[in-house]
């Protein structure tokens, strides 16, 4: 087996234990929020990033926390935090102030005993290897928190299929949103 096969065998296991319905339930809350924000830390800001991205491509109010044009949230918005290792300071602060400005917010995490999860409206648990967790036997071929934000790449675009047809919006749509200044 190769380690392009055991990664992507790994990653399958992850498919195989998440919680569609939980999965279900974050699409619904992101489709019924006047505005998202997103945020997340190194790599998995990357992918928080990413899905931002796709989410504006949706035709939705979407912006990244500490980008100069995110807005002021409030009630009716959404904060999308990912905390993979169940909490981050960072993570922490931008829910209190979140939530004392009436949004509610979605936490994507692996562990759902932390500390982020404790304190969200909405939880998306990915059942995946993170930093938290990744030494002694039974590890991911993929190093540190790799599994993890792999999987969070995936669960993101599937996240937006069921988005796009939830929200009826074509592919055409989509891609008319997407920047020509490239």
């Amino acid at each position: 087996m190769t380690l392009y096969d055991q990664a992507l065998a790994e990653l399958g296991a992850v498919f195989g234990r998440i919680d569609e319905g939980a999965v279900d339930a974050a699409v619904a809350v992101i489709a019924d929020a006047r505005r998202i924000a997103l945020y997340g830390v190194g790599r998995e800001g990357l992918q928080i990033k990413g899905f931002a991205m796709r989410l504006y491509h949706l035709g939705l109010k979407a912006a990244v926390v500490g980008d100069m044009t995110t807005p002021p949230v409030g009630e009716g918005d959404l904060l999308v935090v990912s905390a993979g290792p169940g909490s981050f300071s960072t993570v922490l602060g931008l829910m209190g102030e979140a939530k004392a400005a009436g949004a509610k917010t979605l936490v994507v995490t692996a562990q759902p005993n932390g500390e982020a999860a404790k304190r969200a409206d909405h939880v998306l648990v990915i059942p995946a290897q993170t930093m938290a967790d990744d030494r002694g036997t039974g590890v991911s071929v993929l190093p540190m928190g790799s599994l993890y934000e792999g999987a969070q790449y995936i669960l993101f675009e599937a996240m937006v299929l069921k988005l796009r047809d939830r929200l009826g919006i074509s592919p055409e749509a989509m891609r008319a949103n997407h920047t020509n200044l490239e």
